[in-house]
C-alpha cells in the first residue's frame, strides 16, 4: 500500500501543475465572458458599435471588439507621441477636484502603474539584499532594497526594505531596518522571486559571500574615517 501510494502521488505531482493552469485558464476566460461577453454591459455596447456592419450578434460583436482595439491602438501611439494632457489630462484635472474620486483616480493610477514598462524597469533595478535582524549573527532573510537612500530613525540611518510572501511574492512587509543590518545579495530580482515561489526549494545567493562583502566594505569605511581622523589631528607644518 504504501508502494501504491508513492505512485500515485508521483503521478498526481506531475498532473496537479497543468491541472492547476488549466482550471486558472478557463476561470480567466469565464471571467472575461461574465464582463465583456456579448451579454454582458460592456458586450452590449460593443455589439452596438458593429451593429451598423452586420445585423449578425456574433459578427457584430466582433466588428465591435475590433473597433474598441483599434481605437485603444490609436489612443496609444497619440499618448507615446505626448498628446496625453490633450486627450485625457482634463478630465483627469477634473475628477482630481472632486474629493472622494481623486483617492480613487490616484489609487487606481498606481495600481496600473505597476504594470507599465516605465514601472517594470524600476522593479527590475530593485537591489536583493541579506538582512541580519538583531545584527550579523541574527537571523538572517532574503529581502528586496527598493532604494539604497536612508532614512534618519532616532538619529541613525535606517533604509526600507520588501519582505515578499511565500509562494505568491506579490504581497509582503514593508521593514524599515538599521543600515548596518544590510548587506547586498547576488543575483537579481529573478533569483529572489525564485526562492519565494519555491518556498526556499531553490536555494538564495550564497550568504557568506555577502557577509564578507559588508565586512570588507565597513573595514574600508573605518580606515577611511581613521585617515581622516589622522589628518585632523595632524600639526600643521
Amino acid at each position: 500500500m504504501t508502494r501504491l501510494f508513492r505512485i500515485f502521488l508521483a503521478g498526481l505531482l506531475v498532473l496537479l501543475p497543468i491541472f492547476i493552469t488549466v482550471v486558472i485558464v478557463i476561470w480567466l476566460g469565464q471571467f472575461l465572458f461574465t464582463y465583456a461577453g456579448p451579454n454582458s454591459s460592456f458586450g452590449k455596447f460593443i455589439v452596438s458599435l458593429g451593429f451598423g456592419f452586420s445585423p449578425s450578434i456574433a459578427v457584430a460583436y466582433l466588428l465591435g471588439l475590433f473597433i474598441v482595439l483599434a481605437s485603444i491602438l490609436l489612443l496609444g501611439s497619440l499618448v507615446e507621441s505626448g498628446a496625453r494632457p490633450l486627450l485625457i489630462g482634463w478630465v483627469e484635472q477634473a475628477m482630481q477636484r472632486i474629493p472622494f474620486v481623486s483617492r480613487i483616480l490616484d489609487l487606481a493610477k498606481r495600481i496600473v502603474g505597476i504594470f507599465s514598462p516605465e514601472q517594470s524597469s524600476e522593479l527590475r533595478n530593485m537591489q536583493p539584499v541579506w538582512v541580519f535582524f538583531g545584527g550579523e549573527n541574527g537571523a538572517a532573510v532574503f529581502a528586496l532594497m527598493p532604494t539604497s537612500e536612508p532614512v534618519t530613525v532616532n538619529g541613525r540611518p535606517y533604509v526600507g526594505i520588501m519582505v515578499p510572501s511565500a509562494p505568491v511574492p506579490i504581497g509582503g512587509a514593508l521593514v524599515y531596518v538599521p543600515l548596518d543590518w544590510v548587506s547586498p545579495a547576488e543575483g537579481g530580482v529573478e533569483a529572489l522571486m525564485n526562492v519565494y515561489i519555491s518556498m526556499g526549494v531553490v536555494p538564495p545567493p550564497d550568504v557568506v559571500a555577502a557577509v564578507a562583502r559588508n565586512e570588507e566594505k565597513r573595514g574600508q569605511g573605518e580606515l577611511h574615517a581613521h585617515d581622516k581622523r589622522a589628518r585632523d589631528t595632524a600639526p600643521e607644518r
